[in-house]
């Protein structure tokens, strides 16, 4: 099977005129199609449901985007029911036919693109370079994935003895549940599933309640690819109704997750518990979020440290497992780049992503009224606990759950400076030297990214070896790892080390086997 060699897709150039009026078309385009009504999809055919979840516009809450089913356990039993049964085929399929469905899947994304954009733009609230970055970031997913596989449909090479051959080759394992959250809706969840589809897995696809609709465009895309039905079944719903039972359900083989600490946690418990009828133990694949810091030493480059502590804090308003949420600053170079990080901050701009300038937009809402809440509750926190150096109160949610962003300059022990906020909110935290500095950036549960600014070659070296994060940057940002370039994940309570957009991500969906065979 030809292909030419991977390579990460390019961002749009809004300075381009013909890219803003393609988008701003799209834009009309879907704004036209919004409030429509979306099934779940099981095996195939369209299942209505008794509830509903209504999805808004998190710039205008007074805007349905669109309403989709909300699943209960008889849909979900149902859905496990058919990804069990299609696997018996599915599984048997060579992985170039498989590769092949993920190649038709990224040229469809890309003639869609815009159409993507707009959608992520209504219902993640996001600016267009956000939501083009995550476009592309799913395009390059597909496009990774199919070459992976077909890279280790052989197996790979072991070591052999006299008078035997040894094969170590790969086998699909079964069903997946796919759990995706709402801040990468598109390349996430496209990620999660393509990698159990290509390796020979069906699976039942959930994702967030916040983004439905864009996952089932996602789920239509795999359809117009040429996914046979009970492949991928679409399984909108609340996490609480249907989530304990799909992990915890004997016909369910591994778990690929991405979202909060808390629910990770859970969801690896009930895997780890055998029930009655279950063969296996079950597969926990999980990316958990992050409190991630950033080091700035007295040699640095503090423009350049300045900038990207903004980007890295405040992109999609903070709303990365991987986005800045501490910057340790050398005493020496403290008030420098602070004043330098205040600067930058100040001239972001905060906007509707939908308007015909969201190509200028910096900062757009964060995603709901309970996550509008729970940032609102940390800036009261941040304010009882140091100086609020920049931001303003929230305002009213009815019109929009937008939070500016906000600087604290903080103790390493406030509540703002330990706990994962997922909002546009930073603390600033002083260090004495890199000792300290970098102490204090591992002082955390948490492992996912994290970055050093520094001309010291010695510095760098040492946060190489130490600095404890699955995801370690020098001289840039934390935020944007790029499909097969920098291998996505972290370790503590950051998750399970899955490095998504690696070597080692699609293994983690399949049986190793060894045969060995003696003349």
């Amino acid at each position: 099977m030809g292909l030419i060699p991977y390579k990460n897709e390019e961002y749009l150039d809004w300075s381009d005129e013909a890219n803003v009026a393609k988008m701003r078309a799209a834009l009309k385009d879907v704004g036209g199609r919004l409030g429509k009504s979306h099934p779940a999809i099981i095996g195939g055919k369209p299942i209505e449901t008794d509830g509903e979840i209504v999805s808004v516009n998190p710039a205008d809450p007074s805007q349905i985007v669109g309403r989709t089913a909300a699943a209960t356990e008889r849909e979900a039993d149902m859905a496990l029911d058919v990804a069990t049964g299609a696997f018996e085929h599915w599984s048997r399929t060579t992985p170039e036919s498989r590769a092949r469905i993920l190649l038709r899947a990224a040229a469809i994304m890309k003639r869609r693109r815009f159409e993507l954009l707009a959608w992520e733009v209504f219902e993640g609230g996001k600016p267009w370079n956000e939501a083009d970055a995550q476009v592309a970031e799913g395009i390059d997913f597909l496009e990774y994935y199919a070459r992976e596989m077909l890279r280790l449909k052989d197996g790979v090479e072991i070591y052999a003895i006299p008078g035997e051959e040894s094969r170590y080759s790969y086998q699909p394992m079964g069903v997946g549940v796919i759990i995706a959250p709402w801040n990468f809706p598109t390349a996430i969840l496209t990620g999660m599933s393509s990698a159990a589809i290509v390796t020979g897995n069906t699976i039942v696809m959930k994702p967030s309640e916040f983004t439905s609709v864009i996952g089932a465009v996602v789920a239509e895309i795999f359809e117009e690819a040429g996914l046979p039905e009970g492949v991928l079944n679409f399984l909108p719903g609340y996490g609480s109704d249907i989530g304990d039972y799909l992990v915890g359900d004997a016909r369910t083989r591994f778990i690929s997750f991405t979202g909060s600490m808390k629910t990770g946690l859970r969801i690896n418990e009930l895997a780890a518990r055998q029930i009655e009828n279950q063969r296996w133990v079950k597969r926990v694949i999980a990316e958990m979020g992050g409190k991630d810091a950033m080091v700035i030493d007295d040699s640095a480059d503090l423009d350049s440290a300045a900038a990207d502590i903004v980007k890295s804090a405040y992109g999609y308003s903070g709303q990365k497992c991987s986005a800045a949420s501490r910057a340790i600053l050398h005493a020496d170079v403290y008030d420098e780049v602070l004043g330098k990080v205040l600067e930058n901050a100040r001239a972001l701009k905060i906007g509707l992503p939908a308007e015909e300038d969201g190509a200028t937009v910096n900062v757009g809402p964060v995603i709901s009224e309970p996550q509008f809440e729970k940032v609102s509750g940390y800036v009261d926190a941040g304010k009882q606990e140091g100086d609020r150096v920049l931001g303003e109160d929230p305002g009213d949610p009815k019109n929009g759950y937008f939070v500016s962003p906000t600087i604290f300059a903080v103790e390493p022990d406030a509540k703002v400076a330990r706990e994962e906020i997922f909002g546009p909110v930073l603390s600033v935290i002083k260090a004495r030297d890199f000792d300290d500095a970098l102490r204090l950036a591992n002082d955390s549960p948490y492992g996912l990214t994290g970055g050093v600014y520094s001309k010291n070659r010695d510095h760098l070296e040492r946060a190489r070896r130490e600095f404890k994060a699955g995801n370690v940057y020098f001289n840039r940002g934390i935020t944007g790892a790029l499909v097969g370039v920098q291998p996505f994940g972290g370790f503590g309570m950051s998750g399970t080390d899955s490095k998504a957009g690696g070597p080692d991500y699609l293994p983690l969906h399949m049986l190793a086997r060894t045969v060995v065979e003696r003349f």
